[in-house]
């Protein structure tokens, strides 16, 4: 019975409320209470029913007068009205308390310079790419990888048996056989892709004793710091998979094509500054550290292994490429500030590092060649990078075919395997040791 009077209640409030806002057009009706189907009240009063919230009230300006001092209630430890309200030093615990922690300001911190830093780390989004990259590092780029690593995998006694065959195996297991989903995320394929290929290589070590001399790192930090202009830039940060050996990679390029470099321009991209799209920061430390203690065993970078990986990439080819150059500057950087210290000069020995990208299909390759660590000219010696992009390992691999208008479009399974780039890949993890 009561339910029943209830629900006849809401229904005529409802109708009245109803009628009354399609009367009711003036901003002079105050006061009416209508029922919200959330189920909450709202009192209307100068919003005619539709429920419009007021605005908040500006907070009270309190003017301070020269030579006057307000007169508080901070002795009668209570609200007066009239009187000022008063303000109180911050209140020391001495201890730190996490929960209450107040940064100071920029300016009071330890690390603050006056000099800003430009920072890139694993995540920068540079605009104009590999030629930023490029200017930064101070580096000529030559397009293709040198001759003296492509004929590594070119020897029947460097390739591994069945070679074809278990490579597609490979992304077959990583992008058919280790899913039930119609397309897995490249989050998943994309690790197990290149653990397979790295497992493939290492299968020569049988053959290629010099291949045991080598460890795979993940999440080092790296941090170099160098300066170029009148500014100062670092490459800091976690950025892949690190394959270091025990001995350092052959340069490629001789004597005279590294004095060459001297009379080559540097291209720019005026009007863009070189620093745009960097972390610029104030507060920071003038670090170099190869992410790995001193005694290490394996103090050389061989080889970086970059992943990028999400159905919607963070970072295109042209600015994948551009990480891949200054990552591999400076772990060879960082390397060379351990060697021959922080004052800049040409390298007697320059200082090889390569670098492998994928986003579990296509394949960028790098090789840098540090030449010198006097970078803030333009003038002098430069250093080189190789560059070789865009290579795909395959072209599909369905889980199910593509059928358009009744056509086969794309069969299922793997198609499209290109064997050329895997022997790229072979050539650079073989490249030191053979």
């Amino acid at each position: 019975m009561l339910v029943k009077m209830f629900k006849t209640t809401v229904q005529r409030v409802s109708t009245s409320a109803l009628k009354i806002s399609q009367n009711c057009k003036s901003e002079n009706f105050h006061s009416v209470l209508i029922m919200i189907p959330h189920g909450r009240c709202c009192l209307s009063t100068s919003s005619c029913l539709y429920g419009k919230i007021l605005p908040r009230k500006k907070p009270r300006v309190i003017h301070e007068i020269a030579g006057l001092e307000p007169i508080t209630y901070a002795d009668r430890m209570h609200f007066v009205p009239g009187l000022a309200k008063p303000k109180f030093p911050p209140w020391e615990r001495g201890w730190k308390e996490p929960n209450h922690y107040e940064s100071p300001k920029v300016e009071d911190m330890p690390l603050y310079k006056d000099k800003p830093c430009y920072i890139f780390n694993q995540r920068t989004n540079v605009l104009e790419g590999v030629r930023q990259a490029l200017w930064l590092s101070k580096s000529v780029l030559i397009k293709g990888l040198p001759d003296q690593i492509l004929t590594l995998a070119e020897y029947p006694a460097n390739q591994i048996e069945n070679q074809d065959e278990r490579v597609q195996n490979a992304i077959k297991s990583s992008r058919l056989w280790d899913t039930t989903e119609h397309r897995p995320p490249r989050e998943r394929f994309c690790p197990s892709l290149l653990n397979g290929l790295l497992h493939l290589c290492g299968g020569l070590q049988v053959t290629h004793p010099e291949l045991a001399k080598r460890i795979l790192a993940e999440k080092y930090s790296l941090a170099a710091t160098w300066r170029r202009g009148e500014d100062v830039f670092q490459v800091r940060g976690q950025n892949g998979w690190l394959l270091n050996s025990m001995t350092p990679l052959p340069m490629l390029a001789g004597q005279e094509q590294i004095q060459s470099t001297a009379d080559q321009a540097l291209e720019t991209f005026y009007p863009i500054a070189p620093t745009i799209d960097l972390q610029n920061t104030h507060v920071y430390q003038e670090k170099h550290d190869t992410g790995f203690r001193e005694d290490y065993p394996y103090p050389h970078a061989h080889t970086l292994f970059l992943m990028e990986m999400g159905n919607a990439p963070k970072l295109l080819p042209e600015q994948l490429r551009a990480k891949m150059v200054m990552f591999t500057f400076g772990n060879a950087l960082a390397r060379a500030q351990a060697l021959y210290g922080k004052e800049p000069s040409v390298l007697e020995k320059p200082i090889v590092v390569q670098s492998v990208a994928t986003n579990g299909r296509l394949f960028q390759f790098v090789v840098f060649q540090l030449n010198t660590t006097d970078l803030q000219s333009d003038s002098g010696v430069k250093n080189l990078a190789w560059v070789d992009e865009d290579q795909p390992l395959y072209e599909f691999a369905k889980v199910k075919p593509l059928i358009k208008k009744k056509v086969v479009q794309v069969p299922a399974g793997l198609s499209g395997y290109q064997p050329e780039t895997f022997k790229k890949f072979l050539a650079l993890y073989l490249h030191g040791a053979v």
